[in-house]
């Protein structure tokens, strides 16, 4: 079964005028893809409808074995949780909480992440986490108080805690220079793999390219942009 499928697909927030036209893409499990595409290809709108935050007008998007079309918003907010991980390129941490408390976040919302985790603790499972991403000194500090390199690791630790089936990284290396990301995808890279997740990550830089298996343009594949 394919991680993320999508057929004849439109999206649009006024009547006849869509900003999203797919006929089809599919995402088999387990693979590393980069998805890039200029500013108004149409990138943010289709990562909006594989998390579940936008509904098609038209069309199947299968997510991880649910046609997301078919459920309702809640629903769909509950199999993010559950089964996704979303790095988003401002990491969008909570500000009034530890690091630890970053990272843990999801296992206390979601029972299905929290069933997942392979130490015999909560905090086991954060320890082994952020020692993997050099974050274990820091785990009782306020996020504020972190470099930005070390808020990015915080918010891989908090997407891929409790290995959920997809992970999602919108552009969170577009503040970085190129050390740090190279630096930054190594890791997600590494921690992705021993999660076995797939693994989509947007970025307009295509000189990234060569660290994924498989490139999707959505130039290409938005028949709106393409027409």
């Amino acid at each position: 079964m394919p991680a993320v499928y999508l057929q004849n697909v439109i999206f649009s927030y006024e009547r006849n005028a869509p900003l999203l036209q797919i006929d089809e893409l599919l995402i088999d499990e387990g693979e590393r893809v980069f998805l890039y595409g200029p500013s108004g290809s149409g990138k943010t709108t289709l990562l909006g409808l594989v998390a579940g935050v936008l509904h098609a007008n038209k069309g199947e998007v299968r997510v991880l074995g649910k046609d997301l079309t078919r459920l309702s918003s809640s629903a769909r907010d509950r199999h993010r949780g559950a089964e996704m991980g979303y790095i988003f390129q401002s990491f969008n941490l909570i500000p009034y909480l530890s690091v630890r408390e970053n990272i843990a976040l999801s296992c206390h919302v979601h029972a299905k992440r929290m069933k997942r985790i392979t130490a015999s603790t909560l905090d086991g499972e954060i320890l082994r986490i952020a020692s993997r991403l050099d974050l274990d000194g820091f785990l009782n500090k306020p996020v504020t108080k972190l470099s930005t390199g070390q808020q990015q690791r915080v918010a891989i630790a908090r997407a891929v805690i409790g290995a959920p089936r997809l992970v999602i990284a919108d552009e969170p290396t577009s503040s970085l220079d190129r050390d740090r990301q190279e630096s930054f995808l190594r890791l997600l890279i590494e921690v992705c793999n021993e999660a076995r997740s797939t693994l989509i990550f947007v970025s307009h830089d295509s000189s990234l390219m060569s660290r994924f298996e498989r490139h999707i343009s959505v130039s290409e594949i938005n028949q709106v942009v393409s027409c």
